[in-house]
C-alpha cells in the first residue's frame, strides 16, 4: 500500500509507505526522547549552574553539548531521508561571528540551516529570531530559552524592548554567533504574497514575487546592536525541488527531494548605517532575491553550485552514538520501563531518579 501525495508543483512528493512512516516515526521519537534526556541532564547545568559562574563558559558549554543534539537534524535529512542539499554562492569561512538573512518560503526553512551551520562548526551557536507562541512549546521550547532565541510578538513596540536587551547580551567577541532571522516575518503563501504585492505597488516599492517585502526593523536592530562585534551578514535564499516540505514530510523523508541553499557573505562596511538607508538596501535584497528565486524556477538550479562537501557519514554516525551515550544510553528503555511500571504505581518511585 502506497500512498501518493500532490505537490504544490504538480509533481508528487516520494510514496509515503508504511516503512517510511514507521522510520520516521521511529527516528522521531529518539529525536524527542534523546532532546528531553539532554534538557534533564544538562540543559540546566550548563544554562543554570554554569552560567551562575560565566556567562562565557556556559554558552561554551550549551553549545557543545546541544550542537551535538542538533547534528542529528542534518544526520536524519541528509543520511537517512536521502534529501540532496546542494550549496551554492560563495563558501564562507568557518567560525565568523554573523548575521544571517533568509527567505522564508515554509516552516521548515530554519532548519535547513542547521545543514549549512554544521559545516562551518557553528550548529551550537546558531540562535533563531522566532515568533514567541514557539517558546511555549513542550520540550522545544525549553530547548530554544536554553538556547538564548529572540521571541518576538511581531509588533515593534512590543519587540523593540526584548530584542535590545537581548543583543546587548550577545556582544561579547569570544561568544561565537549566527543568529538568524527571516525579514519577511512569517512563510510565503499566495494570499500573503498578494497582499505584500498591493502594499508594495501603493507605497511605489518593488512588487515581489517569490517573496514577502521585508519587515527592516530588527535587522537594523540587529546591526546597529552588534556592528562592532559581527564579521559579516550572510544572505542566504532557499528554494525546494520540486515541493515546498512540512515537518511531517521531513520526519517521513517524502519531501524535498532538493533543498538548494544560495549564500553571499556581505561584509558590514558594505552595508549602510543609517535605519532609513538600511531599509532601502534590506528591500533591494529581497528585489535581488526574487529574481534569484525566478531564475532558479526556470533553470532548477542556483548559479556556482557545489560550494560545500557532503557531510561525512562515519562522522555522522559517531555523532549519533555520542548523543545515545550523553543521553544515558538508553532513552528507549527509559521509556519502556516506565510503560511497564505504570500498572504498578509503587514501583514508579523507583524512577524519580531516573528523570530529576
Amino acid at each position: 500500500m502506497e500512498v501518493q501525495r500532490a505537490s504544490n508543483d504538480g509533481k508528487d512528493h516520494s510514496p509515503l509507505t508504511p516503512l517510511r512512516m514507521v522510520r520516521g516515526v521511529l527516528c522521531l521519537l529518539v529525536l524527542l526522547l534523546t532532546a528531553f534526556m539532554m534538557l534533564v541532564y544538562i540543559g540546566f547545568t550548563s544554562a543554570v549552574i554554569v552560567r551562575f559562574l560565566s556567562i562565557h563558559y556556559s554558552r561554551k558549554v550549551t553549545a557543545f553539548f546541544f550542537g551535538t543534539w542538533l547534528a542529528l537534524w542534518p544526520f536524519l535529512f541528509e543520511k537517512i531521508n536521502k534529501t540532496r542539499v546542494i550549496f551554492s554562492g560563495e563558501t564562507p569561512p568557518p567560525r565568523e561571528r554573523v548575521v544571517l538573512i533568509a527567505n522564508h518560503r515554509t516552516e521548515v526553512d530554519w532548519m535547513y540551516l542547521w545543514d549549512l551551520a554544521l559545516r562551518k562548526g557553528r550548529v551550537g551557536d546558531i540562535k533563531y529570531i522566532l515568533k514567541s507562541s514557539l517558546m511555549k512549546l513542550p520540550l522545544f521550547g525549553w530547548a530554544f530559552q536554553i538556547l538564548e532565541f529572540i521571541p518576538v510578538v511581531r509588533k515593534w513596540e512590543v519587540d523593540e524592548s526584548i530584542m535590545h536587551q537581548m543583543l546587548s547580551t550577545f556582544k561579547d567577541p569570544r561568544d561565537p554567533l549566527w543568529l538568524a532571522l527571516f525579514p519577511e516575518g512569517t512563510d510565503f503563501t499566495e494570499q500573503k504574497c498578494i497582499r505584500s504585492q498591493k502594499y508594495a505597488a501603493e507605497n511605489g516599492l518593488p512588487v515581489l514575487n517569490h517573496v514577502l517585502l521585508p519587515k527592516t526593523k530588527g535587522f537594523f536592530a540587529c546591526l546597529e546592536g552588534l556592528r562592532g562585534s559581527l564579521d559579516a551578514v550572510y544572505d542566504i535564499t532557499i528554494a525546494y525541488k520540486h515541493c515546498c516540505p512540512t515537518f511531517m514530510d521531513n520526519v517521513y523523508g517524502v519531501a524535498p527531494s532538493e533543498v538548494h541553499i544560495h549564500v553571499q557573505r556581505i561584509l558590514l562596511d558594505s552595508i549602510p548605517t543609517s535605519e532609513e538607508a538600511v531599509t532601502t538596501w534590506l528591500i533591494n535584497r529581497f528585489h535581488l532575491k526574487d529574481q534569484m528565486l525566478s531564475d532558479f524556477r526556470s533553470l532548477g538550479h542556483f548559479p556556482k553550485q557545489g560550494t560545500e562537501k557532503e557531510l561525512s557519514t562515519p562522522k555522522c554516525l559517531v555523532n549519533f552514538g555520542a548523543v545515545i551515550f550523553l543521553t544515558d544510553q538508553h532513552p528507549l528503555s527509559t521509556l519502556s520501563k516506565l510503560s511497564l511500571k505504570v500498572n504498578h504505581p509503587r514501583s514508579l518511585v523507583s524512577m524519580i531518579p531516573m528523570w530529576v
